[in-house]
């Protein structure tokens, strides 16, 4: 039977020399055994998926709010779908599946309920406690927050799978005193930046249209709509306006992942780009698109703002969730006591603005909800 450095053996042999090697990961926080057969990442990657944190992204918003329908996204289908598409390109580009699929796993762990209107309003009652950001809170999450294991708290994930989880989209907050460095990340943190900005804008845009808050003829004024729902309609005359939608949407993804590997490829072969360490070693962005899908890329991204993001109903929405989460939070800060007791017992350690800021983060749409009307509404049982 194949054993663990069997596949560490297959990825030094299959895996491009610039991509990330589970056999030379950086290690763990806490000292373990390693598995008998699966590698660092792919452990990782699975310890990730048995969390809470994950499964809670169920009920978290992507655009629309749990309650107002079945069938648009949510947290946990973008991570999923951003996982697919950037799995796709990894195995392409020959670098490691395991690592891009379980930092695209967990990006998304750190988000507040009702989306980036809760991840707003928190950063601004955290302005003078340190702060909310949802990458570092992802890190927090899977560092501090989960506790699933005897001995340590977190996950215990490796540096890798940590590293990418912070770095994966281009910041300017300083974070942990290990990634305060000018290195770059590794190609797989870089690929799950770019696939999950591949995912989100092609699933808002049909949730858009489902929802009717999008509308075809006004989206005829976006250059990269306009060519592949034009040649999603020449192909299938006679096919429905859902189909032909989710036709035009394939060919926008295949578009776009198509283009970001040439163009990812030729960045590596003109940087003479030949280990990992000179991918960290490199300025600047190694995976992009072409200069000319990065503007057609931009110009679908202004239009799913104006029409979609800043639309009056989920503006209003937006709003409601913001209200909740300010809510609930001075509610918290002002009279501790309402706090379960499981969470209260770590204000002293963690302080108590924190502690609050992790009880509302890991809530999802539909707790936040039911804790407001409990807090809120005299009638509401608690």
């Amino acid at each position: 039977m194949p054993d663990r450095s069997y596949f560490e053996e297959q990825e030094r042999k299959l895996l491009a020399p610039y991509a990330s090697s589970s056999a030379r990961s950086r290690g763990r926080r806490h000292k373990e055994p390693e598995h008998r057969f699966r590698t660092a990442f792919q452990r990782d990657r699975d310890r990730i998926i048995h969390s809470t944190a994950f499964r809670r992204l169920e009920y978290k918003t992507q655009v629309f709010v749990n309650h107002e329908g079945d069938h648009y996204r949510t947290r946990l289908t973008h991570s999923l779908e951003a996982a697919q598409i950037a799995r796709t390109m990894a195995r392409y580009l020959m670098l490691n599946e395991d690592l891009t699929e379980a930092v695209t796993l967990s990006h998304d762990l750190g988000h507040t309920p009702f989306g980036h209107a809760g991840e707003d309003v928190m950063n601004a009652l955290m302005a003078e406690h340190g702060g909310f950001e949802h990458n570092q809170q992802s890190l927090r999450i899977v560092d501090h927050l989960e506790r699933r294991y005897p001995g340590f708290r977190g996950l215990n994930l490796s540096h890798e799978v940590r590293e990418g989880i912070f770095k994966h989209s281009p910041r300017k907050d300083e974070g942990p005193e290990e990634f305060r460095n000018d290195l770059s990340p590794s190609l797989e943190a870089q690929l799950v930046d770019l696939a999950d900005e591949i995912a989100y804008i092609n699933h808002d845009l049909e949730d858009g249209l489902t929802s009717r808050l999008l509308e075809l003829p006004v989206l005829e004024e976006v250059e990269l709509w306009r060519l592949h729902f034009g040649e999603a309609t020449r192909n299938h005359p006679s096919e429905p306006s859902k189909i032909r939608i989710r036709v035009a949407i394939r060919r926008i993804i295949d578009h776009l992942t198509t283009d970001l590997i040439a163009e990812t490829e030729r960045a590596v072969l003109s940087a003479g780009i030949e280990t990992d360490e000179d991918v960290r070693r490199n300025e600047g962005r190694l995976v992009r698109f072409t200069p000319e899908v990065e503007d057609l890329k931009a110009r679908l991204k202004r239009f799913l703002f104006q029409h979609l993001y800043r639309h009056y109903k989920v503006v209003r929405m937006a709003e409601k969730a913001k209200r909740v989460v300010k809510e609930l939070f001075d509610a918290y800060v002002q009279n501790p006591r309402q706090l379960p007791p499981h969470i209260a017992v770590r204000i002293d350690v963690d302080g108590l603005h924190r502690v609050v800021c992790d009880y509302i983060a890991g809530m999802t749409d539909r707790f936040a909800l039911d804790e407001h009307r409990k807090l809120f509404d005299p009638l509401e049982r608690l």
